[in-house]
């Protein structure tokens, strides 16, 4: 009897692990499908209530405890707040503590934990902790790495190493050696070719589907200049806006830098009315931007607003140029005095945007009224208004250089989007020649452009050599986002 006791006793003592190990589950259940498409269209306290009730439910469901993850991190992306941050960071332990408990054998073991690092690198990336951004993000992909040499034929590992690949493809020359310290290597066109893999064979309910269709957008859109066709698809019913403030945002600011700014003021109105219009401050300045676009009078409310509600510090500044310039435009150089000290004083140099309102707010000169004007109604796409104030201004008018730098910039600009090549090609010409060694980015986006063009017209070698010459400009206004899309079109190339 004692000896049938004790083992009993062993039997129940080992089994009781395994038991453990095998209540905790990947499911993605009814309920965890309509949570995640609560959260990705930012209707979060719809998708708050579902995952509360699918955890109540199904404590040891692994997929649940993921799809928690939205709750903080897309507040935290939008919002940028690092006082939410301090009370939620530890949230990401816990939730990797839980994955622990699932599986090693099963793929998902791996990719939610990848998942979970990706999503918080964004978090840290948007509040400027760029170091823990890089270290999360390289997590992410090393364990999708692993996963592919465990599971080659699971899917989802080709979103994790699609955006990899294609974002450290673009790591400027003097920083590969560190990607290389960390194992990861990159190419723009493969990477690219993974995350659209990815989508093409992906459930259309997948959440991590949802993720890498906005992924794909963007890094398609900068880095491989496939803005129209990026356009047709978020103009299109695989990204159907509707009831979807998310989707509505990415199409906005789409919109916004594709020169279509009527879209957006459109897009953003539809769907004003949604708690997450509110609720993310985002959605003010998106809005605000888009109508100064058009020189409306109604922009100045909305970047208002977004400078009262914001809790992180990116585009501050900007918004406060923003408001500078519609005040000056509109000539009331008092107000447009006051905005400009204000970006002194708040705010953050954490973008490209932020920095060149600082230099803006440095200055003493403003911009011609008629260069200004035109510059907001070619970047809203109205080319033809935009030519007509041009055409106004004579260029013997103008004082400063920079404004007769500007001046053949923009005409070139103009001329490049009604499909008037030649005279574009002029203009960006005269623009590089004059503009080369100056702090403005107009000649390296001048010669930008005209890779851009060569590129479109399929002469490579002429692009390639409009990329690099944009590259061999140094020390001008907006130099990373630049360089960045002219590295990304020497990948292109592929020569």
């Amino acid at each position: 009897m004692q000896r049938g006791l004790l083992l009993l006793f062993v039997l129940a003592l080992f089994s009781q692990p395994f038991c453990r190990a095998a209540a905790y589950t990947f499911d993605y259940s009814e309920r965890c499908e309509r949570a995640s498409k609560a959260f990705l269209s930012l209707r979060l306290e719809e998708g708050a209530t579902l995952i509360q009730q699918e955890l109540k439910q199904s404590p040891a469901n692994l997929m649940a405890v993921f799809i928690a993850d939205y709750q903080d991190v897309l507040p935290l992306v939008f919002n940028g707040d690092k006082r939410l941050l301090e009370s939620r960071k530890g949230n990401l332990d816990i939730r990797l503590n839980s994955i622990e408990n699932g599986s090693q054998q099963s793929p998902w073991y791996r990719t939610l934990k990848a998942g979970l690092f990706l999503h918080w690198a964004l978090v840290h990336l948007r509040v400027g902790e760029n170091y823990k951004a890089a270290m999360h993000f390289r997590k992410a992909y090393l364990l999708a790495k692993e996963n592919q040499k465990l599971y080659p034929q699971f899917i989802h590992t080709n979103y994790f190493l699609g955006v990899g690949e294609t974002v450290v493809g673009t790591v400027p020359d003097e920083y590969k050696w560190i990607a290389s310290l960390f194992g990861m290597r990159g190419n723009v066109n493969n990477g690219l070719g993974k995350l659209t893999s990815f989508i093409n064979h992906a459930p259309a309910d997948d959440f991590f589907r949802t993720e890498a269709l906005i992924f794909h957008c963007y890094l398609k859109f900068y880095l491989q200049s496939r803005q129209e066709e990026v356009w047709k698809f978020v103009c299109g019913n695989q990204f159907n806006t509707q009831n979807n403030a998310l989707y509505a945002f990415v199409k906005s600011n789409i919109a916004i830098n594709y020169r279509k700014a009527d879209v957006a003021i459109q897009t953003l109105q539809s769907v004003q009315s949604m708690p997450a219009f509110s609720q993310f401050p985002s959605f003010d300045y998106e809005l605000g931007s888009a109508y100064l676009l058009k020189l409306d009078e109604r922009a100045a409310p909305y970047l208002l607003r977004y400078i009262q509600k914001d809790k992180g510090k990116m585009f501050v500044k900007d918004a406060y140029m923003q408001l500078a310039m519609n005040s000056y435009m509109q000539g009331n150089l008092p107000k447009a005095l006051a905005y400009r000290q204000a970006i002194k004083r708040n705010g953050s140099l954490a973008t490209d945007a932020d920095k060149q309102a600082q230099r803006f707010a440095e200055h003493t000169e403003w911009t011609a009224i008629p260069v200004a004007k035109a510059r907001y109604m070619i970047d809203g796409g109205y080319y033809t208004q935009a030519l007509e104030i041009l055409r106004d201004c004579s260029i013997a008018s103008l004082a400063k250089a920079s404004d007769k730098l500007e001046y053949y910039f923009r005409t070139a600009r103009a001329y490049d989007e009604l499909n008037n090549d030649d005279k574009a090609i002029e203009y960006y010409r005269i623009t590089v020649q004059q503009g080369r060694n100056r702090k403005e980015h107009f000649a390296a986006r001048a010669a930008l452009q005209m890779g851009f063009m060569y590129e479109r017209a399929g002469r490579k070698q002429d692009a390639a050599q409009q990329y690099q010459d944009c590259l061999s400009m140094k020390n001008h206004d907006f130099q990373a986002n630049i360089d960045q899309q002219a590295k990304a079109g020497l990948n292109r190339l592929n020569l």
